[in-house]
């Protein structure tokens, strides 16, 4: 419903950032008054106070804008409501913290006063939000804010139609009656709303009772008395809508769009929200930056290891196959001899894994320097290049070669829906324990389908402890 999503919008985007940057401001004074009390002889630096106090302020700026963080603010209930607050003051605190060591100010920030921040900031947020969402649907319900809508539909739909309005109402709608077309009857109980007129009166009543907009559910009208409809009703100045009827898909989600300038209803598996992509995408470029930084390091001592040992490219490239089939060139440090791909087909029968993929123990083909860059992965440094123009993320799927996308079937080639990454959730969870293709392709769909900012920064927290445990180490 256009206005009831501007509506919430704003008061979820601009009145809960209001009120957050109001909580952090408050929760650090009186943090910073307790840190005093608490140790009066030990001064606090005003300095990287006031710093601190201005990041945790535009973190929590960011957070709520790019990442989101008060979406369906007045669908969720307490405990989602906590978790959402806790969470965002972690994170907060988290990048304000990682800020300040880069800003070399962390020496002199007091970390009592951050932890007594974190508590007394959580707890003043979520009692601020709750009394916030009670106030706001309160003054809706009692003062006939809300937008009041009529329901124009038929007798076989009617039941089910009222059921699902009801668990899924807007929270500042109010669904005040029913216009059943083929009724013969009026003033009768339809799951809980009055049907208050049919064909014959639909206007006469509409036009005398209080009504913001019409919910039209009429699938098996022809188009020109819908299309009439709709026109006569909006010379009341109402707002109209029309629920559109296709088909359902399992699992996949559906959006209404546009198409050149032809409307159009997309399906899609996964969805994923343009800020988060954005952050994902920044993630990605400080990340690529910072990998660059590390592998120009470490560069000229692994390019020696690999001369003297075996001659050849100290790089290696592959034609891989990326995003929905992209093709792109991957970047690694040479870890095999060079007649590695002529000598793969010999080894074929040798392969240890089940499917689509090769792999064995003790390969003859990867060099002694090969062994300790792979154990140590430090051969994938140069797919940092690949992350930093976009090939690659920093979490993704495992980019397959040409041959094994071409025998990919439809199934597998889902796992190349979103950008290939650097690591994924097969790596950071058994990397090359994992000998069935058919897992590698579950994880990764797993990932594809549940998707989300926090989800790569745990995986990615996975792969450090599994490249520096040795966990499954190709």
């Amino acid at each position: 419903m256009k206005e009831t999503g501007k509506k919430s919008r704003v008061l979820e985007v601009y009145g809960l950032t209001l009120i957050d940057l109001l909580c952090t401001m408050i929760s650090f004074g009186v943090a910073a008054i307790l840190r005093h009390m608490y140790d009066a002889n030990g001064p606090l630096d005003k300095n990287s106070a006031i710093t601190a106090c201005l990041l945790l302020l535009l973190c929590t700026t960011v957070y709520n804008v790019l990442m989101d963080g008060n979406r369906n603010f007045f669908k969720r209930d307490q405990f989602v409501e906590f978790t959402s607050v806790a969470k965002c003051t972690f994170i907060v605190l988290i990048i304000t913290l990682v800020l300040m060591f880069f800003m070399q100010s962390t020496y002199a920030l007091s970390r009592v006063l951050l932890a007594i921040f974190a508590v007394i900031n959580v707890v003043l947020t979520f009692i601020v939000h709750c009394t916030y969402k009670k106030a706001i649907i309160k003054h809706y319900k009692t003062n006939g804010a809300g937008n009041k809508v009529l329901v124009v539909t038929t007798m076989d739909r009617g039941t089910t139609l009222m059921e699902q309005l009801k668990l899924n109402l807007p929270w500042d709608a109010e669904l005040v009656a029913a216009c059943v077309m083929d009724s013969k009857e009026i003033e009768y109980d339809m799951n809980g709303i009055t049907v208050v007129a049919n064909a014959d009166t639909l206007y006469e009543v509409a036009g005398k009772m209080a009504l913001d907009e019409v919910l039209i559910d009429l699938p098996d009208y022809p188009m020109s008395e819908r299309k009439k409809l709709v026109a006569d009703l909006q010379q009341m100045g109402v707002t109209c809508h029309c629920i559109i009827h296709t088909f359902q898909i399992d699992g996949s989600a559906r959006v209404i769009d546009t198409f050149g300038n032809k409307p159009v209803v997309s399906y899609h598996k996964t969805v994923i929200d343009f800020r988060s992509h954005l952050v994902k995408r920044a993630m990605d470029i400080c990340g690529a930056l910072v990998g660059l930084l590390i592998t120009a390091v470490v560069t000229p001592f692994v390019a020696l290891a690999i001369k003297i040992e075996a001659p050849g490219p100290v790089f290696f490239s592959q034609e891989r196959v990326g995003r929905n089939g992209r093709r792109f060139k991957i970047y690694k440090f040479r870890s095999m001899y060079m007649d590695a791909e002529e000598r793969k087909k010999e080894l074929m029968e040798k392969n240890q894994m089940s499917g689509l993929m090769f792999k064995m123990d003790d390969d003859p083909r990867i060099t002694k320097v090969g062994k300790f860059i792979r154990k140590t992965s430090i051969d994938e440094l140069p797919q940092f290049y690949n992350i930093l123009v976009g090939q690659m993320s920093l979490v993704g799927t495992r980019p397959p070669t040409v041959d094994e996308f071409n025998q990919y079937s439809l199934y597998y080639k889902r796992r190349l829906s979103m950008t290939p990454g650097l690591t994924g959730m097969w790596q950071a969870t058994g990397r090359s324990n994992i000998t069935d293709f058919d897992e590698v392709v579950k994880l990764d769909l797993e990932y594809i389908d549940n998707w989300s900012i926090g989800l790569d920064i745990k995986i990615l927290f996975m792969t450090v402890y599994s490249v520096l445990f040795s966990r499954g180490a190709v």
